[in-house]
């Protein structure tokens, strides 16, 4: 039996429950699926109640550790009531990582958090901040204690003259984007999905894409954070640059993220154009395809001759909504035949689907398009010859699903991540739009390249994004003042787990991590490029470990950001194990002790 005892939080003070799931390896697919919506913790999107056998528990809007959808409440038959002091498992969307935390800390308060980060930097006790446990590194996690603001979740101020919003770190971005339409505004840019907290989102150095946009931490231009060592400060460009552009990329290592401005653009639709062409186009157009799309990304697919372009631009003024949809082709109308070339792959190898008259070939035509694949997948997911026809199925089905939309941006920008998976992202530069190095390209010619080379069984897709350079000093798409124009890809190379056998997990596991070393070796250090702080993992040796720490020495000002760590939490109870492998502190200065114990002249102290 596999036990997931998920925190179940309401808004009455003082009541902090949790429910407890049993259940066995066949209702484990369905269990994951709930809980990967958000990742181990709640963001409720059903009904205010789920009901057990026994037991009702009525939750508020921004629940945390709970069941994320109406299938997760099939599992909570035999759910019984437990007190804080019983450990709680917490796994984060793709099931890839988990915790056990001692305890589980939902403060309704500034003060309430205040109080609770003041308790544990007196008793040296480890406080993780964690988000809505989406990362796929599971960055936010630790088997100590956690702090998680999602009843902190509102939205402050909107000042909608200034396009500016102050919000809790606790709220969605989801429900931020629903705050902001009232107001004409919406955040810049968005990520894949809008089930992250605001804290979260910022810290870890989300992104979106678009050759002139910048990373989301970017458009923060204050916090608040509650520190160990010296309380609760407001940091902005003005107050204290240098510390604000440590703390705004800063994985909740500096202090805890209470709130968060963030600057906001008007809102707008996007006219979205997906198609298919093929590499040789890619290198031959690519840098008038960056300067002519506000957004654009590509999805590579391996083994395939094939790219898929989503390149988005604000709908004119003067524009017809209707008839900008109608004037490109759409190649298939049809929803079920835009899956033909999956079903049929699928069909060849499944023999519970064959026949007109089997029941189950219903099943086969309601699946969606990340179902296919996950279901091909699952067949063989370490062959390359099996996973180079399941790519080209999937090259197939983007050409039947070309075609324009149009909505406003906030649906426009996010996109289906697929299933459960491993994934690594890189950054790195690539020159400006005025003196583009094609960096972004070679490179992936030679992703695509060494993945023939070497045999491995990479699915689809190897996705690209592109973004403007960052102020904040620990983004990985840094950028020093004087290169406010620099140009940064993002390139994500991904495996699916299709399977929930743990021995089949573990393999594609290693086979991930055969794949990722390889690009490490030979692609990494040669183009600078360094990993997103919510993929980065902790390596299995000693030696790469240290050649990870080198890389990162090479790349950010790590000296720095552990002297703010020294200075805001000098006893490092914010940090957990993977923080504490890639960024090791060594011994207080005498200087940086002084200043730790002496408040009113460590105000004055820099943090060099």
């Amino acid at each position: 039996m596999v036990s997931a005892r998920l925190a179940l939080a309401t808004r009455s003070r003082n009541v902090l429950q949790q429910l407890r799931c049993n259940h066995g390896k066949a209702s484990r697919a369905l269990s994951t699926t709930a809980l990967r919506q958000v990742g181990g913790v709640l963001e409720s999107s059903i009904p205010e109640t789920v009901k057990s056998r026994e037991h009702a528990s009525t939750m508020s809007r921004s629940l945390v550790g709970g069941l994320v959808s109406a299938a997760a409440a099939l599992l909570v038959g035999n759910t019984v009531m437990e007190e804080q002091e019983d450990k709680s498992t917490i796994v984060n969307w793709s099931a890839t990582h988990e915790c056990h935390p001692q305890a589980y800390h939902q403060p309704e308060s500034l003060e309430e958090l205040e109080t609770l980060v003041a308790k544990a930097h007196k008793k040296g006790t480890k406080l993780r901040p964690i988000g809505s446990a989406l990362s796929p590194n599971g960055v936010g996690f630790s088997d100590e204690e956690l702090v998680n603001l999602a009843m902190l979740d509102q939205v402050v101020n909107v000042d909608a003259e200034r396009g500016l919003v102050t919000v809790q770190a606790g709220a969605r971005v989801s429900q931020v984007t629903d705050a902001l339409r009232p107001h004409g505004l919406v955040l810049q840019n968005f990520a894949s999905i809008a089930e992250q907290q605001l804290g979260g989102f910022t810290q870890v150095g989300a992104h979106g894409t678009g050759a002139t946009l910048p990373p989301v931490d970017e458009r923060v231009v204050g916090l608040k954070i509650v520190t160990p060592g010296r309380g609760t400060l407001q940091l902005s460009a003005e107050s204290n640059p240098e510390l604000f552009n440590l703390a705004k990329v800063a994985m909740g290592c500096l202090g805890v993220v209470a709130e968060v401005t963030i600057k906001c653009v008007p809102a707008h639709k996007l006219v979205e154009r997906t198609y298919v062409v093929s590499r040789s186009f890619i290198k031959e157009n690519h840098e008038r395809l960056l300067r002519e799309n506000k957004h654009i990304r590509y999805m590579w697919i391996p083994y395939t001759q094939d790219v898929i372009v989503v390149a988005c631009n604000p709908l004119g003024a003067d524009e017809d909504e209707e008839a900008v949809v109608k004037s490109v082709p759409h190649v298939c109308v049809c929803e079920l035949k835009k899956c033909e070339p999956m079903q049929k792959l699928l069909l060849e190898v499944s023999p519970e689907y064959q026949g007109w008259f089997n029941r189950r070939r219903a099943e086969l035509l309601l699946m969606n398009f990340a179902e296919l694949r996950d279901k091909l997948l699952a067949h063989n997911p370490l062959d390359a010859a099996w996973v180079r026809r399941v790519n080209q199925a999937e090259a197939a089905f983007w050409r039947n699903n070309a075609g324009v939309r149009v909505d406003y941006s906030d649906r426009i920008l996010g996109f289906e991540c697929g299933g459960e998976q491993w994934v690594s992202e890189v950054a790195f530069p690539c020159g400006s739009l005025e003196n583009l190095s094609m960096k972004d390209i070679t490179y992936m010619e030679e992703v695509l390249e060494l993945i023939e080379a070497e045999n491995i069984a990479a699915p689809s897709p190897i996705e690209q994004r592109w973004t403007a350079g960052s102020s904040s000093r620990m983004s990985p798409a840094s950028a020093s003042p004087n290169d406010a124009s620099s140009l940064h890809s993002w390139i994500g190379i991904i495996m699916y787990l299709p399977s929930q056998e743990p021995a089949v997990r573990a393999q594609i596991t290693a086979a991930f991590n055969a794949y990722k070393e390889l690009c490490i070796e030979r692609l990494w250090g040669k183009y600078g490029a360094v990993e997103h702080w919510a993929k980065v993992e902790l390596p299995d040796s000693s030696e790469k470990l240290e050649d990870l720490r080198r890389r990162l020495r090479e790349r950010f000002p790590v000296d720095a950001f552990n002297a703010a760590r020294r200075k805001l939490d000098p006893k490092n109870i914010l940090s957990n194990d993977l923080i504490d492998g890639i960024f090791p502190q060594g011994a207080l200065s005498p200087l940086e002790w002084l200043s730790c114990k002496v408040p009113l002249l460590s105000s004055k102290l820099p943090l060099k």
